[in-house]
């Protein structure tokens, strides 16, 4: 089994609404994604012959979902109401609504499964929330 690792960050904030704790405020972190992908082949092309995938691609991949959550508030829909919503987006916020609960767990399977729908063979997403807490998701 041959295996690509690949990493990017981004700083966002969130908030996870009826959280019984301080993470139900608005807070942010620097997030950390490290994407592997793996397969038994290598490709026979002639531009990726004796490659899993060009490493440029997988890297502007991930790079490309990080860089729409940079600086972002990442909110779960239904989580705010309508005229909050307005009014951040009246003060030019970038916001990233999402249909998940907007946690480690929950941002390394979307990211997954968007790395899947863009043709990876997606191993495994881990999200590092803090230098020492990390969530991943496994295809």
């Amino acid at each position: 089994m041959f295996y690509l690792k690949t990493e990017q960050s981004f700083d966002a904030a969130h908030f996870l609404k009826d959280y019984q704790g301080k993470c139900s405020n608005i807070h942010g972190h620097r997030w950390r994604v490290m994407a592997q992908i793996r397969d038994e082949k290598l490709s026979t092309e002639v531009q990726t012959r004796g490659m899993l995938v060009d490493f440029s691609d997988l890297k502007q991949a991930l790079k490309e979902i990080c860089d729409e959550l940079d600086h972002s508030l990442i909110y779960e829909a239904g989580s705010l109401r309508e005229k909050t919503i307005q009014a951040l987006r009246e003060e030019n916020f970038h916001m990233v609504k999402v249909a998940f609960r907007p946690t480690a767990e929950n941002l390394a399977c979307h990211i997954a499964k968007l790395l899947c729908q863009a043709g990876f063979p997606v191993h495994r997403v881990e999200v590092y929330e803090t230098p020492n807490n990390c969530a991943a998701y496994e295809v």
